[in-house]
């Protein structure tokens, strides 16, 4: 069974061009389908249309939040939703070709699990194709995982993937770093990309910055997130024993008739560094005492989302 996932915010235009050309592909495949769209708080009709689709066609589920919770959370609603094997995701906009959804299904056949589209010819400005660049350039040395396209709403996923990878805040770019990092084979395949006709995109140049900190919380999450310690002891023990030869220095300073040390700004800058390293190590501490297996805090997490009506098939 196939899963066609599309998140959609303010895209009333799109939506009914949208679905004839899945549901042509989806003519010439012999597959079970269906096709799930996300209203992430739209204000222009784009429920409306969605609830006329799923009306005439039984394949069509709708979900619907009370309010813009952001492409992430619109993903992880259906994720947890769908029922394929196979789940393919693809924007609202018409900028991504539903032609290519066999393409990416093959490439899933051949034993892949994430195939995520190359745009090689991109039909967006150039504040959304530098950004993008240097976002793709940056991704591929911080991770290893050099793809020319790693945002693209584009991509295909066996269900494995989808059901294990949790998404939250603006983590949706870095779907395909996720699934890396979990074990899972991620490749990519050059597909075609299209001019925007109605609307407006909802991204800008903004975005690098907020993807940098995105990709160093990630860094941490991946890294340290089961063992703080590692990383806050560390520092803090560091910076304890720098402040100690500072003060074993000064110690010898002053035993050796070398005159008062109390006014000497190392005096300050040793005992600051024992402050902030015991302060470091005990935090790390409490975050080892935080994550550890057992422990209730963090447990039961509240969805990232909240969904006001459904359409279609539970």
């Amino acid at each position: 069974m196939l899963s066609i996932v599309i998140p959609a915010r303010n895209e009333v235009d799109n939506l009914e061009p949208l679905h004839r050309e899945i549901d042509a592909v989806l003519e010439t495949s012999a597959l079970q389908s269906e096709i799930i769209f996300v209203d992430d708080g739209s204000t222009d009709g784009t429920w409306s249309r969605i609830v006329a689709l799923a009306n005439r066609d039984a394949r069509v589920r709708g979900i619907r939040f009370r309010r813009n919770f952001g492409k992430a959370a619109a993903l992880s609603a259906a994720f947890s939703n769908v029922r394929g094997d196979w789940v393919i995701t693809l924007d609202a906009d018409l900028q991504d070709d539903p032609a290519s959804i066999p393409l990416l299904v093959h490439k899933l056949e051949e034993g892949f699990d994430l195939v995520s589209a190359w745009r090689r010819e991109r039909f967006d400005p150039w504040h959304k194709r530098v950004p993008s660049l240097l976002f793709n350039w940056l991704v591929g040395i911080f991770s290893g995982l050099r793809l020319h396209d790693h945002n693209c709403g584009l991509k295909g996923y066996r269900s494995e993937v989808v059901k294990e990878i949790r998404l939250f805040g603006e983590l949706h770019r870095f779907i395909t770093l996720l699934a890396h990092r979990n074990g899972f084979r991620v490749t990519e395949l050059e597909t075609r990309h299209r001019p925007r006709l109605h609307g407006r995109s909802k991204y800008g140049a903004s975005r690098l910055l907020t993807g940098l900190l995105d990709l160093s919380t990630l860094g941490f999450l991946g890294s340290f997130r089961r063992r703080p310690i590692h990383l806050l002891g560390g520092l803090g023990m560091l910076a304890f024993a720098v402040g100690m030869l500072g003060l074993a220095y000064l110690a010898v300073v002053w035993l050796s008739g070398g005159g008062p040390i109390g006014s000497r700004p190392l005096l300050i800058y040793s005992v600051a560094a024992l402050v902030v390293g015991g302060q470091m190590m005990t935090l790390g501490i409490l975050a080892e005492l935080i994550t550890s297996p057992g422990s209730r805090f963090g447990q039961g997490d509240p969805l990232p989302y909240s969904i006001s009506e459904r359409i279609g098939e539970p």
